[in-house]
């Protein structure tokens, strides 16, 4: 074997890669944040699901289930994430699998991410964030849970 090559055995694995569902629930049709917040994770080496539009939350949780992913993303500026978010993570429970962390984003008040994050929702991006903030909670996040399980 030469220097070059090396021994399956010797190589270090792979470092597991991530899912994150991005969503778009309600009647919001910009989805423009969603698409940026989603192409950053997948350029970050994340698996990315992406819903669509015109989501319901059961929809949402739903597909988490099923496509196994380690947190949930809510792109939402219609101003029903009092409503639509706690929803999501309801539905989550529901399924038990409420180890999927969920995080919003969008046009959402500062005195509402108090209640959002009282509510299960680790954090809150609001416009304007780099999207270098986002990659990294969610890395981080993704860690943690994995370090949890």
């Amino acid at each position: 074997m030469s220097e070059t090559q090396t021994k399956q055995s010797d190589a270090s694995p792979p470092e597991t890669t991530h899912r994150v569902l991005i969503g778009k629930v309600g009647l919001d049709g910009h989805d423009r944040g969603a698409k940026v917040i989603a192409r950053a994770l997948r350029d970050a080496g994340f698996e990315v699901i992406y819903t669509g539009l015109h989501q319901t939350p059961e929809a949402v949780a739903a597909t988490a289930v099923q496509e196994d992913v380690d947190g949930v993303g809510i792109s939402i500026l219609s101003g029903a994430h009092n409503t639509l978010v706690p929803e999501i993570i309801e539905a989550l429970e529901e399924r038990g699998a409420d180890d999927i962390f969920v995080f919003a984003g969008g046009i959402i008040p500062e005195d509402d991410i108090a209640t959002l994050k009282d509510q299960g929702v680790r954090a809150v991006f609001t416009p304007g964030t780099p999207t270098r903030e986002v990659i990294d909670f969610v890395r981080d996040a993704c860690r943690e849970q994995a370090d949890n399980r």
